[in-house]
């Protein structure tokens, strides 16, 4: 299959087992290789992309995503006990970020929202770098060129528009590598994320546009912001899209790669809508329950991805007692690592919000400086002046 066949035919992709899931108009069916029974399913066009997930690597993929549930659940307890100012639950969309996050290549560089934490793992960032920002310790987490990954955006849908640009710049320099950003279903209703997909599509940009639609922004259901699939968007831009189960790992797995793969031989962007759904707060700020049904909780509920991957695993005989103990080892000791690192975080000095501002010295920031540090010394504030000290 050529990339472009590819590209077109995950477009309108239709299987066995596929379920509707549809969200405004008839739409197309959802790409599935697992159901939420954890029953492996035959899906011609997609299989091959993940025909090398063999039994070792879909315990990896279980043991992934049942560590960043960990994280998540942590991180929360963290925000409860007052040692995170806020957190973003990433809670019932671990299969879109591992199954995704798994299918990059080292020098891809992805782009995310707030919520992408799953991601950031797969990538290699820190734990203790992940909640920086969360405890208020830093302007950003981490240096995005070791792990290649920008720290995450909160203005909503602006990475879309960073990562287009990035691609351009693959692109004159002849490189194959992609540039890959994610959002949540709220963001396909901002203007930077329609400009960037103009801009992608007219310069047939290496990007992918992953949209984890997780069914609500903030309180807002998805059915208000679009009354066709979210997939169906992309078309107007002239942009390939493909709308898979966003809790199925393997399909959210095949879907990346073809779209990586489109980019790398230069068919230019695709958008992918994994459909999942956010079974926590918009927020730890954020009640559900004031505007969530709680039946509509119970149905996804039964779709769990990390639930549909232990049973594809025990219906092949490898959910033995051993896999879950080391498995559920793994997750504790990251949950003890990142719980030690935040509360361990020594705080910035007063000084420190003027590092890494800009990348070169600049005298507007300077003379900034130069007054805050005169003020905190009126107050004959020590911390101040040993900050003055640091920075010069």
């Amino acid at each position: 299959m050529s990339t472009d066949e590819a590209g077109q035919g995950a477009s309108s992709a239709e299987g066995p087992g596929n379920s509707a899931e549809n969200h405004g108009g008839s739409g197309r069916n959802l790409i599935q290789l697992v159901t939420p029974a954890g029953e492996r399913i035959s899906h011609p066009e997609f299989d091959p992309w993940v025909q090398d997930i063999a039994d070792e690597q879909l315990c990896s993929l279980y043991e992934d995503m049942t560590v960043i549930r960990r994280i998540d659940v942590e991180a929360t307890a963290l925000q409860r006990q007052g040692e995170l100012a806020l957190w973003p639950p990433l809670l019932g969309q671990e299969a879109s970020q591992i199954g995704s996050g798994r299918a990059l290549r080292e020098d891809d560089f992805v782009f995310s929202s707030y919520r992408e934490n799953g991601v950031a793992y797969c990538r290699g960032v820190d734990l203790t770098d992940i909640i920086r920002v969360w405890r208020g310790n830093a302007s950003a987490g981490w240096d995005p060129y070791t792990i290649n990954m920008a720290t995450p955006q909160i203005i909503i849908g602006a990475q879309t528009l960073h990562a287009v640009g990035y691609a351009m710049g693959i692109q004159n320099d002849g490189a194959d590598s992609v540039a890959m950003t994610y959002f949540g279903d709220g963001a396909t209703s901002k203007g930077d994320l329609n400009e960037a997909m103009v801009f992608a599509a007219s310069f047939q940009a290496p990007v992918v546009f992953f949209c984890q639609n997780n069914h609500w922004a903030i309180s807002e259901p998805v059915r208000l912001q679009s009354h066709v699939q979210l997939a169906d968007r992309a078309t107007g831009f002239g942009i390939p899209s493909m709308r898979v189960d966003g809790n199925d790992v393997l399909a959210v797995m095949a879907a990346t790669r073809v779209a990586l793969d489109r980019a790398r031989r230069g068919g230019g962007p695709t958008f992918i809508e994994a459909v999942t759904y956010r079974m926590g707060p918009h927020t730890t700020a954020d009640d559900p329950t004031r505007y969530r049904d709680a039946n509509e909780l119970e149905d996804w509920a039964a779709k769990d991805p990390i639930s549909r991957v232990a049973s594809l695993l025990e219906r092949k005989g490898l959910l033995t007692e051993e896999l879950q103990q080391h498995v559920r080892d793994k997750a504790d000791a990251v949950a003890r690592e990142m719980r030690s690192g935040c509360t361990t975080m020594a705080d910035p000095e007063p000084l420190d919000i003027f590092k890494h501002v800009y990348s070169a010295p600049n005298t507007w920031l300077d003379r900034q400086q130069d007054h805050y540090s005169r003020y905190l010394a009126s107050f004959g504030d020590p911390a101040g002046a040993a900050s003055e000290e640091g920075a010069r």
